[in-house]
């Protein structure tokens, strides 16, 4: 399935290249600065390649959000906070203090005491 999706992004993506490459700049160097040969106006087919790559642009999200889905990116249950290291003051009688890992409400805790040892002047 995912196999499937890569390479119809892959074909998109070379299509949405291609389409820019062939639009007519403003003033610049483009690729397609050629007259149309007389089968559509200037116009006409500003508008359908206009289109072209606007149809491809969404076919192109759409398959990057389907294969970030597909590769997991959104089944992540953690969070980052829950992994940092929290030092906690030692025991009166050493001299260091030791990281412990542990989570958000660890932290919280740990401040809320720490808070609650200082002086109020």
């Amino acid at each position: 399935m995912i196999q499937i999706i890569v390479v119809i992004h892959l074909i998109v993506a070379v299509g949405l290249i291609l389409s820019i490459l062939v639009q007519r700049s403003e003033g610049g160097i483009g690729m397609g600065s050629g007259s149309g040969g007389g089968l559509m106006s200037t116009r006409g087919s500003a508008n359908l390649l206009t289109r072209i790559t606007a149809g491809l642009a969404t076919i192109f999200i759409c398959t990057s959000l389907t294969l970030a889905f597909l590769a997991g990116g959104w089944n992540s249950r953690s969070s980052i906070a829950d992994e940092i290291a929290i030092t906690q003051p030692a025991p009166a009688g050493s001299g260091e203090a030791t990281p412990t890992t542990g989570s958000t409400n660890d932290a919280n805790n740990l401040l809320n005491s720490l808070d609650s040892s200082v002086p109020v002047e």
